[in-house]
């Protein structure tokens, strides 16, 4: 069974930073797509930041310049470095992971990871709290 962890979440002020953090377990395909997603209160979610098992990291506008995702993959874990942080960038922050340039089930998945559609494994999210 797929399980991703989010932490480090937390309430900061405006201009600080904080490093989120996602360990994966139990996921077994070695292409595979991690995003951060986040979905700010009374809004849509949104994908933030993409990475694959290839180090290819894609970044929205939003967030160019102030974030940062890498991967520990002896660790499983796939990190978002958050600098610069602003009200605007409150929200409850997830992680997601789907495989990448496969078929499984009758389904292709996109070698691509930047458009963050598919994600099939979802963490349980992390607050981020961010005041002027």
């Amino acid at each position: 069974q797929v399980q991703l962890e989010e932490s480090g979440g937390g309430s900061v002020q405006s201009g600080g930073s904080l490093r989120l953090s996602c360990v994966g377990s139990g996921y077994t395909y070695s292409n595979n797509c991690v995003g951060w997603f986040r979905q700010p209160p009374g809004k849509e979610r949104e994908v933030v930041t993409t990475i694959d098992n290839l180090g290819r990291t894609s970044y929205a506008d939003f967030v160019k310049g102030r974030f940062t995702v890498s991967q520990d993959n002896a660790k499983n874990t796939v990190y978002l470095q958050m600098n610069s942080l602003n009200p605007e960038d409150t929200a409850m922050y997830y992680c997601a992971a789907r495989p990448r340039a496969t078929w499984i089930g009758g389904v292709y998945y996109p070698a691509g990871c930047t458009e963050g559609t598919g994600y099939n494994y979802w963490g349980q999210g992390t607050q981020v709290t961010v005041s002027s």
